[in-house]
């Protein structure tokens, strides 16, 4: 079998790829540029790939030209910069008519008889996986195409097109891998200000890449061969024919999105616009919308996302008929381009904005006659966010911002056709928004701030993307000289798991301490050797969870003043070999991070710390403009936290791990902030022990909020999945049973005495795709739970959202599996595999739920396609044991 493309196998070998350019043998390149096809004799299945290997290279082709013309964008001169950028533009729509003739190919290939059909296709995928002149940045080309691939494949339910439809999944998991990895590098190329020189060797190596593509291509080559297409020659200025955005007022900006509408992207973008309660302008291509004949236009499936975004009060504007290039077109074709669009805009709805956008940006005197004449307004920009030609988010997310602080103002434009400006939007939008940025729209004649964002006056912006995740996490229970304790040192391990498993906390910025390394000097160092003096940025978050004993000492004043006790602490010294309350506040005033929290299993009185002995037995994608200092205690003075919560925890613990596991979510966005997580928590710990948990802000604070960002699960219920024991389902019975029914605000009890009223965060709108993921999960956690006619209703809720949810059809088929249901689970898990053929877990599935219905010449079939798939998988040895017995 070919090589695949793993994940781990290009991850691991990226660098030493990248670092090895200077050691690779250059292809020549002809006069023009491209790469000369020199390869050996073809075999029979290489032969009949040959047309489609031929449009794969010349995607790549056009790839490489890309990467060639902005790599160095910002050495370039602005009039380069723009014709760079317009040529760029060209390729880009180029490689998109390519892909649909790609596509086409793939459907001629897959509708013939020919059983070498699969093998023709693998011919292909080895291409793609393992040509030796390919370089990991080379592959991302491909991705699309992969894409459209899988779901062509996934319609044959064939044993080859299965183990096709898997192989192109893994390939496709393997590219989203390769983007996170230039994700990360580019991330620290951009932000790179005032570090060592150590990351200057990953510099190198994207610099190497290039360098590789320039001895292929040159700028001045690619210019020639496609021409340079001028536009019309008039001031760049704001006019009253059309807007750059130059003369918007100082801090407002337009966000615009080209080339839609698109049938998941769209409404993805949507759903981000209104949870940020942002205005947003979508120039749309006509032949999407529909067709016009004999001057009848006639919408098609598309018109129904512009109709519903023209409901949701959006600008939707005309981007031509068919994206072609109008500086170079005349006449009727001109028109044709200009009026049919506008035709079909207003058969979608009354509401169509009179606004047009050139493609390419590329215009000439004819074109801005004939909007005048038709009532059109030409809507251009002055940022541009690439996202037609930079894979990778993060990077976007840097070249917008930096755009936006040079120009203080302006039109930006997207595309809603790809995924990486549905990543990328978050972040600039909570940038943008922190640094007080004014979002306008169109109102009929011109753009205005029309209103104040909706929740604008409120400081603390809940939002994510921090640079950096820090970790001090410390759990005693050995002490020497205090009562030792039980559960406190597990505590700490399982919260520093959740923190590097489901929350991407990088290892090796966690630090654990546990019971005999967590020394009062240790304990220090950890605050000041590696958070504090600058080590932390100021888009960084620290979270701090102790578990251990606390104790506390009553001043001269009458004030109370609480330690944290490390392991080394006399009982009867600990005002001096113990670590007081107050020193933490100075370390946590002293760190340049913008959000930290501390997490304390542990109870207080005033800035004390008390824990017991053991009884008899938590928006978006970058940082808030305001630091958060925060704090949740497991409870107050003369409380004892109860360590006897299930699985070897205390129950403040366990409720603490349930709330990050994703029920601390509390308005369905995503997030766990620092409120949420304590409006979920406190009154859970109360309702179930003798404890009063509290939380609060300590000074420094400005109002923040720390957040975590719920990761989706990926998890596809089988006879592996865990359930929880029966303690811990009764103890969640009780907690969720604590929660209330909404409410806007929760009381909780104040650091410093008193109570404290929680506001939660208001629900946000989000996109049917979210929606489902969350009743998914939602699912998943009730079935651990073995309530299963909720886990039902989730998963239907899920599949009515989202039809082709193949993870939500398989978790339901499961759930009717283990009721004994085992006519429906067949269905729903038959179901899966209509939608992703591939997914072997699902055979796995499948063939329990024949077996147990009877069906046993269908259970051997689909056991048997399991052990196809995953003969080495985790349910081999299950399929061949029932297999076994299966045998007359």
């Amino acid at each position: 079998m070919p090589p695949r493309l793993a994940p781990c196998r290009f991850l691991l070998c990226l660098p030493l790829v990248l670092a090895g350019c200077g050691e690779r043998t250059a292809t020549p390149a002809t006069a023009s540029g491209s790469t000369a096809a020199t390869t050996p004799a073809a075999t029979g299945d290489e032969a009949a790939a040959a047309p489609i290997l031929a449009s794969l290279r010349r995607q790549l082709d056009d790839h490489r030209r890309i990467i060639v013309l902005l790599a160095d964008e910002e050495a370039q001169s602005a009039s380069d910069r723009a014709t760079s950028s317009r040529i760029g533009q060209q390729l880009f729509h180029d490689g998109l008519e390519r892909r649909q003739a790609i596509a086409g190919q793939f459907d001629a290939l897959l509708r013939t008889p020919d059983p070498r059909r699969f093998a023709t296709l693998g011919a292909i995928l080895d291409y793609i996986e393992s040509a030796p002149e390919l370089y990991d940045a080379d592959r991302l080309a491909f991705r699309e195409v992969l894409r459209d691939l899988h779901e062509r494949v996934g319609a044959d339910s064939s044993l080859p097109a299965v183990k096709l439809h898997q192989r192109i999944g893994e390939d496709l998991d393997a590219l989203d891998g390769i983007e996170r990895h230039y994700d990360q590098e580019i991330t620290r190329i951009f932000s790179r200000f005032d570090r060592t020189r150590a990351i200057e060797p990953r510099r190198e190596k994207w610099d190497d890449y290039v360098a590789h593509l320039r001895t292929l291509y040159s700028r001045e080559a690619i210019l020639r061969d496609h021409g340079v297409i001028e536009p019309y020659p008039m001031s760049m200025k704001d006019s009253e024919r059309e807007i750059f955005g130059r003369d918007l007022p100082r801090k407002t900006v337009v966000l615009t999105f080209d080339d839609g509408p698109h049938k998941a992207h769209t409404d993805e973008i949507v759903a981000i616009l209104k949870r940020y309660d942002v205005p947003g302008v979508f120039f749309q291509v006509g032949r999407s919308l529909g067709a016009v004949t004999d001057g009848t236009p006639k919408l098609g499936p598309m018109a129904g996302i512009s109709r519903q975004l023209m409901a949701d009060g959006y600008a939707v504007g005309n981007h031509s008929l068919t994206h072609a290039q109008l500086s170079r077109t005349s006449g009727d074709a001109l028109r044709h381009q200009v009026l049919d669009t506008d035709a079909l805009l207003r058969q979608v709805g009354e509401r169509r904005a009179p606004l047009f956008r050139f493609p390419y940006g590329a215009r000439n005197a004819e074109g801005l006659q004939l909007l005048g004449e038709a009532g059109l307004k030409s809507i251009m920009w002055n940022i541009d966010s690439m996202d037609w030609a930079d894979p990778v988010p993060e990077s976007i997310v840097q070249r917008v911002l930096a755009q936006v602080e040079k120009e203080q103002r302006g039109i930006i434009l997207f595309h809603d056709i790809h995924d990486r400006a549905v990543k990328a939007l978050p972040q600039i939008l909570d940038r943008l928004i922190a640094d007080g940025y004014q979002f306008a729209g169109w109102n009929g004649r011109d753009f205005t701030v029309s209103r104040a964002r909706a929740g604008a006056a409120n400081e603390a912006t809940v939002t994510t993307g921090y640079e950096k995740s820090w970790a001090i996490v410390i759990g005693i229970d050995d002490y020497a000289r205090w009562p030792k304790l039980e559960y406190a040192s597990r505590d700490a391990q399982a919260v520093a798991d959740a923190l590097t498993g489901q929350f991407g906390f990088p290892a090796s910025q966690v630090i654990v301490l546990k019971n005999q390394q967590a020394t009062r000097n240790n304990i220090l160092a950890a605050f000041h050797d590696r958070l504090a003096d600058g080590r932390t940025q100021k888009n960084d978050r620290v979270f701090v969870f102790f578990a251990g004993h606390g104790a506390t000492r009553r001043l001269a004043s009458g004030r109370d003043l609480g330690y944290i006790i490390p392991v080394d602490s006399d009982p009867d010294e600990f005002a001096t070999d113990a670590i007081a309350m107050t020193d933490v506040q100075n370390i946590a005033e002293s760190l340049q991070a913008k959000h930290v929290l501390f997490v304390m299993d542990a109870c207080y009185s005033g800035l004390g710390l008390t824990r017991g002995g053991p009884a008899s037995s938590a928006f978006l994608r970058e940082n808030a403009r305001r630091t958060a200092r925060q704090m949740l205690t497991a409870g107050g003075a003369d409380q004892q936290v109860a360590d006897s919560g299930p699985n070897g925890h205390s129950v403040f613990t366990w409720v603490l791990l349930q709330a990050l596991g994703g029920k601390g979510d509390l308005n369905g966005d995503g997030l766990i902030t620092g409120t949420e997580l304590a409006a979920y928590v406190a009154p859970a710990v109360s309702a179930v022990s003798r404890q009063t948990p509290a939380f609060g802000s300590l000074p420094g604070s400005q109002g923040g909020e720390f957040v975590f960002q719920v990761a989706d699960s990926q998890e596809f219920l089988n006879a592996d999945t865990a359930q929880l024991p029966a303690e811990a389902i009764a103890l969640n019975s009780r907690v969720d049973a604590a929660q209330g029914d909404g409410e806007a605000a929760v009381t909780v009890a104040g650091l410093q005495g008193g109570s404290n009223t929680l506001v939660l965060p208001a629900a946000v709108p989000v996109s049917d795709r979210q929606r489902a993921q969350q009743a998914n999960d939602r699912g998943l956690q009730l079935y651990r739970e073995k309530r299963y006619d909720e886990a039902v209703a989730q998963f239907t809720e899920a599949l009515k959202l989202r039809p082709d949810f193949a993870q939500a059809a398989n978790n339901l088929g499961f759930v009717y599996y283990r009721q004994q249901r085992y006519a429906e689970a067949a269905r729903w898990l038959e179901n899966t595999l209509k939608i992703d053929p591939s997914r072997a877990v699902a055979y796995l599935n499948l063939g329990d739920a024949y077996l147990h219905g009877g069906d046993h010449a269908r259970a051997k079939q689909a056991y048997n396609t399991y052990l196809e798939l995953q003969p080495q998988g985790s349910g081999a040895g299950q399929a061949r044991a029932q297999l076994q017995k299966l045998q007359p």
